[in-house]
């Protein structure tokens, strides 16, 4: 993929190799080569012809399907698997071990669901969609609240300068979530990541969004399309993402924000508040990508200038 990775093909037994531009294929030894300007687009081809295809055919007898659900033809269903009454499975569909479809779900043709996923009620996958295993999408948003103001409240009011009081009714009141989640074509979805049920209008993930393993997107948020969320993300209620965003790995977006179009949010940055279109976000808080730099490269030079302050 990189001249410096040329060396080591005269090591080994390869035949062919994937190569950059102008490189010299027979001084490696080889009988023939690819040349891929950019070689990562062609391992995504490559790869996808050398896998082995996903295992089975037909419907297990040891799956349990209501007599009202609707499935597409072609359609592979696991053992032990449950779809409710009046889910609708497209065409094409390869459903794992274990997956459980609530009544009235609806999931495009040619989806992908591996084993232990779960699709809650008010679900509805469009074409092409990839969950992974274990992936839970519709369940009730985290959304809580108490009688009387809580302290978390008075806290964002006061800036936490108000006192902390002891509330006579501390119970938490649960908002159920009825709004579901619409997941738009060709989204992927890694394993044990979650994506809650919107309040009263459904969570949203745009076409073509590619979602890491241990992500967390929360209830009526908006996913813009193309955009990558990376593991560990996490999206806070009630925000929006625009399209082509990209959420690095660790880092996490507050609630009731609007985050524009194109923007990168670097790994483990923290964003409090709104974000311009094609921005770069570093940093907790997250500033510019020149500005946090320019931060951190003070806060490096601290200790050598309290040093130099002590001496004199």
């Amino acid at each position: 993929m990189t001249p410096a990775y040329g060396d080591a093909l005269a090591e080994g037994k390869a035949r062919a190799a994937v190569l950059w531009p102008g490189a010299d294929w027979e001084a490696f030894g080889l009988e023939a080569a690819i040349y891929a300007p950019r070689a990562r687009v062609a391992m995504s081809v490559l790869t996808q012809v050398l896998d082995q295809p996903l295992p089975g055919a037909g419907i297990s007898p040891h799956a349990v399907i209501d007599p009202n659900a609707k499935i597409g033809k072609n359609a592979v269903i696991g053992a032990f698997s449950v779809i409710g009454a009046g889910a609708v499975v497209g065409p094409e569909c390869w459903i794992g071990d274990h997956v459980s479809i609530a009544p009235g779900v609806q999931v495009g043709s040619g989806c992908t669901l591996q084993s232990g996923v779960r699709l809650q009620r008010n679900v509805t996958l469009g074409h092409g969609v990839h969950l992974h295993p274990n992936v839970v999408i519709g369940g009730d948003g985290f959304s809580f609240v108490t009688a009387e103001p809580s302290n978390v409240e008075k806290a964002r009011e006061t800036l936490g300068e108000g006192d902390m009081e002891i509330p006579d009714d501390p119970t938490w009141h649960r908002i159920h979530s009825l709004g579901g989640v619409t997941i738009g074509d060709d989204v992927e979805i890694g394993s044990n990541s979650c994506v809650d049920a919107g309040t009263i209008r459904p969570t949203r993930v745009g076409a073509g969004t590619k979602i890491d393993s241990l992500v967390q997107v929360g209830h009526n948020v908006i996913v813009g399309e193309y955009c990558l969320l990376c593991a560990q993300a996490g999206v806070a209620g009630s925000t929006v993402i625009g399209d082509r965003v990209v959420v690095g790995g660790k880092a996490g977006v507050a609630d009731n924000l609007i985050v524009g179009d194109d923007v990168v949010l670097g790994g483990g940055s923290v964003v409090l508040s709104n974000v311009p279109k094609g921005r770069v976000m570093m940093g907790y808080p997250a500033t510019k990508m020149k500005t946090h730099i320019e931060g951190y490269k003070a806060l490096r030079r601290l200790p050598r200038i309290l040093r130099e302050m002590t001496k004199r």
